[in-house]
């Protein structure tokens, strides 16, 4: 059975590591960098170069870019839309859900899947990397064998944006965690065992042990009632206030911690203290935002 021809837009890190998967699971597979020369090992493994970037769209059936950002993306491809005709995009550019949305807009009836990609080049292609992607169901089913090639594959839903959505709130939560960190060892900077010894000895067994607690925490959001497994708000804005305080007397700044402490008085003010203090997440949901 022949394998689908495939192009990949860009050969940076990630799509260069992309382009070596496909090609050596026996995929035709044209290969297009703005700079050219990008990637050589790739022309060994019989990857095929394309001057530019229509030749390299007019030689596959699934065209891959993996671009700095999805607006990268669109404005390569915008003038390729006559030549992507009869064939399917997968982005695995970075970008944000409207972007995506916009993509799938700006290129009218071809199909598109949009992807996040957790994880680094050298896991690309194992279950160590965790893709996530959403978009035209008809292309799922077509190309869906071929994505999974590059990963734990997921795909979300119909939406363009699922998967730009998955993906920033994961990175939300990476930086929620990086920001606590920063928090910590910016406290514990006078301290014997420096940032090394308080992170290694301290910090990094306590947060994986609290990363078990979240299923638990997440079923108390899903049922919209907030029940206390673990602590209530009232604990807790008590404990982030000391917090605080401490951070204060040290001498370093409460600015990552204030929104949080913000959030958690207002709730105690509605005279919700005694739910968990996950309700915080209605919080989030509840206020007006502006763009």
């Amino acid at each position: 059975m022949s394998k689908t021809p495939v192009t990949v837009l860009g050969l940076g890190r990630m799509g260069a590591a992309v382009a070596e998967i496909l090609v050596r699971a026996g995929h035709p597979t044209t290969v297009w960098n703005r700079t050219p020369g990008r990637a050589a090992h790739l022309d060994a493994l019989g990857a095929r170069r394309a001057p530019d970037p229509r030749t390299a769209v007019a030689a596959g059936r699934l065209i891959i870019t993996v671009l700095a950002d999805t607006p990268a993306a669109t404005e390569l491809l915008t003038p390729l839309a006559d030549a992507l005709a009869g064939r399917t995009v997968l982005n695995v550019a970075t970008g944000r859900p409207d972007q995506a949305a916009e993509l799938t807009t700006r290129l009218g009836g071809i199909p598109v899947l949009d992807a996040g990609i957790f994880g680094v080049p050298q896991t690309l292609g194992t279950p160590d990397t965790l893709l996530v992607y959403s978009g035209s169901p008809a292309a799922n089913t077509e190309f869906g064998a071929v994505v999974a090639l590059l990963g734990d594959a997921r795909y979300v839903g119909s939406d363009p944006g699922s998967a730009a959505r998955h993906d920033m709130a994961v990175l939300a939560g990476m930086y929620g965690l990086f920001g606590g960190f920063f928090q910590a060892v910016a406290m514990t900077r006078g301290e014997r065992a420096g940032a090394v010894g308080f992170t290694e000895t301290y910090l990094a067994p306590w947060l994986r042990a609290l990363l078990d607690m979240l299923p638990t925490l997440a079923a108390e959001i899903d049922s919209g009632e907030y029940p206390v497994n673990y602590s209530d708000l009232a604990v807790n804005r008590s404990g982030l206030a000391d917090i605080r305080a401490t951070a204060r007397a040290e001498g370093v700044t409460t600015d990552l911690l204030d929104p949080l402490q913000r959030i958690f008085d207002a709730e105690v003010a509605a005279g919700h203290g005694a739910a968990s203090f996950t309700r915080a997440v209605a919080a989030l949901t509840a206020a007006p935002v502006t763009s």
